[in-house]
């Protein structure tokens, strides 16, 4: 029979370094969930429309581009381009909301728009007449970039 007035034996003396070690893993996991809440917040401050509108316009531009490149120059392969770029060419001064009242601004947007009117009223036929509106409108937007960046 066991002696009543002797103590159980203590279990092992276990180290604290599981608890440091899910409180540090707690509190990354925690810093993880705020950064990406704060992050979160701030890219919803910042309006996507002015940089969506001057992507969607490089992708055209590159698509015509690819067009000369591929030898794919009828009016059929181009003009679907150059509708897009002038239906974009209607959004850069409503994208642009503190510039849009800037006169030279202006005046280089309306001028792109007039560059693509030409293009799409009398289109290329041939890869060389691609080339040359799509350097013309580059050179539009160009002028407009290089203001913009003064």
């Amino acid at each position: 029979m066991p002696d009543v007035n002797t103590p159980p034996p203590s279990p092992a003396r276990r180290g604290n370094g599981s608890r440091y070690f899910f409180m540090a893993l707690l509190g990354l996991v925690v810093g993880v969930v705020a950064s990406v809440m704060i992050m979160r917040t701030l890219e919803q401050r910042r309006d996507p429309y002015p940089e969506a509108v001057m992507h969607v316009m490089s992708a055209h531009m590159r698509a015509l581009k690819d067009n000369v490149t591929q030898n794919r120059c009828a009016a059929t392969d181009v003009i679907p381009h150059l509708q897009t770029l002038r239906t974009l060419a209607n959004d850069i001064e409503p994208a642009f909301k503190d510039m849009r009242e800037d006169a030279t601004f202006a005046k280089h947007a309306s001028e792109l728009r007039a560059t693509v009117d030409a293009s799409l009223a009398s289109p290329p036929l041939n890869c060389p007449g691609v080339q040359a509106v799509a350097a013309k409108i580059g050179r539009a937007c160009e002028d407009c970039h290089r203001y913009t960046h003064e």
